[in-house]
């Protein structure tokens, strides 16, 4: 079967799993950037992601015997123990005890003999940097106040495994023609988008009806790489969505929405239009899924006068791949 994206997995920042779902001394199997893999949390509370197999007999890290087993491998002080012959590795990959060995095996003393993603944590996430090549971060996580703030009511989650590639996805924040037909809006939204490095940024204002009138509306888009997205609506009740798309593999993702709305003399609002504004956002990404999930990417689209910026929107995308060039399709 042939397949239906020829980009691979883009460089980047990507959401692994909420800070809270990741407890001290618990390890768990996951799968994403097309490899197994282990993320566990140490004693001193630095959560960690390896590639998954043991250097020794090629053991699962992430599916152990212990007390523990159904979430993982055990977890003493800064090292993850591998099930099979108890071996040790810290959060860099390295080996840190090989507990029946006299001697440390030369191939593995001081050497980082297991693939490392290197992590950091904020927004209630654990973050990975995952790079083809084992590059080093190049950019940071952006840090939202909605997200680190008591002043915020906790977060609203919804997640999906979409069959599509992170570039689909992406793509509809340049194709503002999807909007009449697929999510039936009454006009064709129009953003002011531009970028730099990394970074987008986008904004739609609009005249946004009530019961009491007209208000002033603004809808904030955003994304820092291929994996954090972000978008503020404003004007009826102003609402914070982290939406996070994280690949298992070249043709499928996690996709993670955390919606956030402020709180009133420090209470958690609750009403009608607070969550119909969050009912209508799930309901148009699910509107999105059956489209992204049965259709194919074309390198060379047949454009019209009234589509978007598609193609100033992928020569922007396309600095997240290492050896590809999509425009040399």
């Amino acid at each position: 079967m042939s397949k239906r994206y020829p980009m691979p997995i883009p460089h980047g920042w990507y959401a692994v799993c909420y800070s809270d779902e990741l407890e001290v001394g618990e390890s768990r199997a996951v799968k994403y950037f097309g490899k197994e893999l282990v993320l566990f949390r140490t004693e001193s509370g630095r959560a960690c992601l390896l590639d998954a197999y043991c250097p020794h007999l090629g053991a699962h890290l992430g599916h152990g015997i212990h007390e523990n087993s159904e979430r993982g491998g055990r977890i003493e002080g800064e090292s993850i123990v591998c099930p099979f012959h108890a071996w040790k590795f810290n959060g860099e990959g390295e080996c840190t005890e090989v507990p029946y060995a006299r001697n440390m095996p030369p191939k593995i003393q001081g050497q980082q003999c297991l693939a490392h993603y290197p992590t950091t944590e904020t927004n209630q996430l654990v973050w990975a940097w995952y790079h083809p090549d084992g590059a080093a971060p190049l950019w940071q996580v952006i840090e939202h106040e909605e997200a680190n703030s008591d002043d915020w009511a906790p977060l609203k989650r919804f997640e999906w495994h979409v069959a599509t590639h992170p570039q689909e996805m992406a793509e509809n924040a340049a194709d503002p023609a999807h909007f009449l037909f697929v999510h039936r809006t009454a006009t064709m939204p129009e953003w002011e988008t531009t970028y730099e490095g990394p970074t987008s940024r986008g904004v739609q204002r609009a005249k946004m009806p009530t019961p009491r009138g007209e208000v002033d509306g603004a809808i904030y888009t955003g994304s820092q790489g291929p994996g954090q997205g972000f978008t503020r609506f404003e004007g009826i009740a102003d609402t914070f969505l982290l939406g996070l798309t994280t690949p298992i593999d070249e043709e499928n993702v996690i996709l993670r929405f955390g919606f956030t709305q402020p709180k009133v003399n420090g209470e958690v609002v609750s009403s009608g239009v607070n969550d119909a504004i969050i009912a209508n956002i799930v309901g148009q990404l699910e509107e999105d899924k059956p489209i992204w999930e049965h259709k194919i990417y074309r390198p060379l689209p047949v454009l019209c006068d009234g589509d978007g910026p598609i193609n100033k929107f992928r020569k922007w995308y396309s600095q997240f791949y290492s050896n590809f060039d999509p425009a040399a399709m």
